[in-house]
């Protein structure tokens, strides 16, 4: 796969070995990854027009995991963001998805699961930005005289 192609990961956990283990495992997989150790280094890194896909922990210190949700989906409304625990409740999912998540998978995670949430995820936003594009195309074309 053409790597300026491959889907575009931010991995966001306070846990450093869980981060430097699964980003060297994803890279593995032909993801690009962007690794950060907070919440507020993720909202941070929302310039990266490249991201396809979050990857955000729930329990961190600072700003915890649904609140970098909320601000991720803030600044850039377009990125599938798929939230990771270690002390999954039903409730915690319900406030997740409620904020725009789009999945929830609980740690230890199946990296085969999280692969197949990451290309589904992608999938999701691709067919989001295409209909965007296209109802934008039709807008200006109705607006034209011609």
């Amino acid at each position: 796969m053409d790597s300026q192609f491959a889907t575009k990961v931010l991995l966001v956990d306070d846990e450093t070995d869980f981060v430097d283990l699964m980003s060297q495992r994803l890279e593995t997989r032909g993801l690009r990854v962007l690794a950060v150790t907070s919440g507020e280094e993720a909202v941070g890194s929302m310039d990266d027009k490249n991201i396809d896909v979050a990857v955000v922990d729930l329990a961190m210190p600072g700003i915890d995991g649904i609140e970098t949700l909320i601000q991720i989906k803030q600044a850039r409304p377009d990125i599938e963001v798929i939230m990771l625990t270690g002390h999954a409740t039903i409730q915690s999912g319900i406030e997740a998805m409620k904020h725009g998540a789009c999945d929830y998978l609980e740690k230890p995670v199946d990296l085969n699961v999280l692969m197949e949430k990451i290309r589904y995820a992608k999938e999701t936003r691709m067919a989001a930005m295409a209909e965007k594009s296209a109802q934008e195309v039709q807008h200006i074309l109705k607006s034209k005289s011609w």
